[in-house]
């Protein structure tokens, strides 16, 4: 039997399965299987997702670690400035206002450390403050200075770092790492102090106070010979190797006023400082 194409095209039609019916068995054969169809998911989804958020961590930490260096900074050159002021008022001193003078510089001294020093421990305790050390350093060496310097004048002995370190724990809680100043940054201030002892011991001599001027050059002396053993041993990249040299001159110029004053000036010393002029009839004039 011949059939027409019309009636071979609707027979293959009506055999031929339907999409619908195709989607509908496929969905019961999986359901059958107890399995899902499978979505379509990228591989690096997740990883990128996890490196953005750790990126996002580092972003804020850095944010945070420079906030707090820009306090830091501020606080050491608060300290760096009132410290100096200490020093100054140190240097005010007579033979007539000695104790007014160092008093006063006593209460400017714990001003400095209960306001400023405060606010730099503050921000520094309980964290690995060695991180930040090289902004806060310029002002605890200041600080080092103005205090081993009231130290001198007031007891005549050297202030060391365990009774530096220990005026600084009442400022911190005690929960938390206090901060405490490094062997490096005192011997630092150390070696800045025999520079403001050289001025000290000058106008000291001026005033006709030799014997002080003479207690200096030892105290100046004893430091310098001590830290000429310290300092081979410190990093060439620290400053002490600038600041031996700074001191040695101080020294020399301690020791260079005193031996003059001894050899050519003994007669007229006592009467240095007073409104007596008759040491001009010895012939000699100031320490020329």
């Amino acid at each position: 039997m011949l059939y027409s194409s019309a009636s071979l095209h609707r027979h293959f039609s009506l055999m031929a399965p339907k999409p619908q019916l195709i989607r509908r068995l496929a969905e019961s054969t999986m359901q059958g299987t107890g399995k899902k169809p499978r979505s379509i998911t990228t591989a690096s989804a997740s990883p990128s997702s996890s490196m953005k958020d750790s990126f996002s961590r580092y972003a804020e930490y850095l944010n945070q670690f420079n906030d707090k260096r820009e306090r830091v900074v501020k606080a050491s050159r608060d300290i760096t400035i009132n410290s100096k002021k200490v020093i100054f008022q140190v240097h005010r001193i007579s033979k007539n206002n000695k104790d007014e003078v160092l008093e006063k510089a006593e209460k400017d001294l714990s001003a400095v450390r209960d306001q400023h020093i405060a606010r730099l421990v503050n921000e520094l305790q309980g964290t690995d403050f060695w991180k930040l050390r090289r902004a806060y350093s310029p002002g605890v060496q200041e600080y080092v200075e103005a205090a081993t310097l009231c130290k001198f004048c007031t007891s005549g002995t050297l202030l060391n770092l365990d009774e530096i370190n220990s005026m600084l724990l009442p400022l911190s809680d005690a929960s938390l790492e206090p901060l405490q100043i490094n062997i490096l940054d005192y011997i630092l201030g150390l070696a800045d102090l025999t520079g403001e002892l050289m001025r000290l011991a000058i106008g000291r001599i001026s005033d006709g106070e030799l014997e002080y001027a003479e207690r200096i050059c030892r105290f100046v002396r004893e430091i310098y010979r001590e830290l000429t053993l310290v300092a081979p041993k410190m990093d060439d990249t620290s400053d002490m190797k600038t600041k031996m040299d700074t001191m040695l001159q101080s020294v020399m110029k301690i020791e260079n006023a005193c031996f003059s004053v001894h050899v050519r000036g003994s007669e007229y010393i006592p009467l240095i400082g007073t409104d007596d002029t008759s040491y001009a009839s010895l012939g000699v004039s100031g320490f020329d």
